[in-house]
């Protein structure tokens, strides 16, 4: 039996005056991941520093034939681009680098999405989503949307006649999807209204970040957990009793840096169970050098999707793969964030920053009796607060 050929793909990013080369990376580093969560290996990183990116093609003119000559001889199959691009930019881009398929950071996500969209609920959300972002891009596409230009797995030859029939096509489909989704939506409303006054928690945090894994440990089920982006799209909520005291615990899709706008409003329902959570369990993989910027990510999701009034407790977990670099005091540099131990950065938290928080490892199970005391506190005073004449509780 033939095995089928590995796809590798190269990315390109730009580094604007605000940013440092090794941010840049970092970023193109977590474009690779998506990449690979899609079924592409990484090959080669390409940046080149501007002040914004050029209107017609993204990166300037020298940089581009640099990686359309590359590609051609190492038979790259994607390119991957770490911004949104216009449809004017992917089609002057495709102009040049006519051996490999042109991707955006956002196709490439609303791929994975698509990937790993399980129930039928979250596939007319993706497809949502899909066709929002196609719309004003029909003329790269295939006429009568047999497939989108350059998503991976899905390349071919291009035709861009009867562009105002597929403009049509999409937003009739558009339109028949919304109505869809509202069915549905009213449905889960329905649902929610039916679990009555529990009090209700619910899991944010970037993707992969270990909500899932934390889920099974805290309601001994079996939620799919695994060490890729995006392994969760569906809500799931369950019933949790710890102690006495009975809530509801959701888990939902991870956030990620330029999260597609498209998805934000296909998944807007889905996260209904954030918006109407009473607490919110901000989760955060303290073992990421980029951890803080992640945590920014997660508050600004929160705030565009209006739950950021929510209180909020935090879980640092991964504490078990929290790696830190011995600091030489007789070096000239001042201490970092990578020099810092794991004590040091509890103290910053807990004692700087006194914020409602603990660290944890799902993995190891470190803490996780500690975390539900705290939860059984926090649930316990809503709850008594919502009955006050139930005195199960005590």
């Amino acid at each position: 039996m033939m095995e089928k050929k590995e796809e590798r793909a190269v990315f390109v990013g730009i580094i604007r005056q605000e940013d440092s080369e090794s941010k840049i990376m970092e970023y193109l580093d977590e474009l690779e991941f998506l990449a690979e969560t899609a079924g592409a290996r990484g090959d080669r990183k390409f940046i080149q520093k501007l002040d914004k990116p050029e209107k017609a093609t993204y990166i300037r003119s020298g940089k581009l034939q640099e990686i359309a000559e590359y590609c051609e001889q190492n038979s790259i199959e994607y390119v991957i681009f770490d911004d949104e691009l216009s449809g004017m930019q992917q089609r002057n881009i495709e102009k040049v680098i006519k051996t490999s398929a042109v991707i955006d950071r956002t196709s490439l996500i609303l791929e994975i999405f698509s990937q790993r969209a399980q129930t039928a609920y979250a596939k007319m959300q993706v497809e949502l989503a899909r066709y929002n972002y196609m719309l004003p891009r029909l003329a790269g596409m295939w006429t009568h949307l047999e497939r989108q230009r350059g998503g991976i797995g899905m390349r071919g030859g291009m035709g861009e006649s009867q562009i105002e029939i597929d403009r049509r096509i999409v937003r009739e489909r558009i339109a028949r999807l919304k109505e869809q989704l509202k069915k549905v939506d009213r449905q889960m409303s329905t649902q929610r209204g039916n679990r009555g006054q529990l009090v209700r928690l619910s899991l944010v945090g970037y993707t992969n970040v270990g909500k899932s894994t934390l889920m099974n440990l805290l309601s001994k089920s079996d939620v799919f957990a695994e060490n890729k982006l995006f392994a969760t799209l569906d809500t799931t909520v369950r019933k949790v009793v710890i102690g006495n005291v009975p809530f509801l615990l959701s888990d939902t899709v991870g956030f990620i840096r330029k999260l597609p706008t498209q998805l934000i409003e296909a998944f807007k329902s889905t996260l209904d169970e954030v918006r109407e959570a009473d607490i919110l369990l901000h989760v955060v993989d303290i073992s990421h050098s980029d951890y803080k910027e992640q945590m920014e990510v997660v508050d600004k999701t929160l705030r565009d999707i209006s739950a950021a009034d929510k209180p909020v407790y935090v879980i640092f977990n991964k504490t078990d793969a929290y790696r830190y670099e011995e600091y030489d005091e007789f070096s000239l540099t001042p201490k970092s964030e990578k020099n810092l131990t794991l004590q040091e950065v509890k103290d910053y938290w807990i004692n700087g920053r006194k914020i409602p928080c603990i660290f944890i490892s799902a993995l190891k199970k470190e803490g996780i009796e500690k975390l539900r005391d705290d939860i059984y506190k926090m649930v316990a005073e809503i709850h008594a607060g919502r009955y006050p004449f139930n005195n199960f509780l005590w």
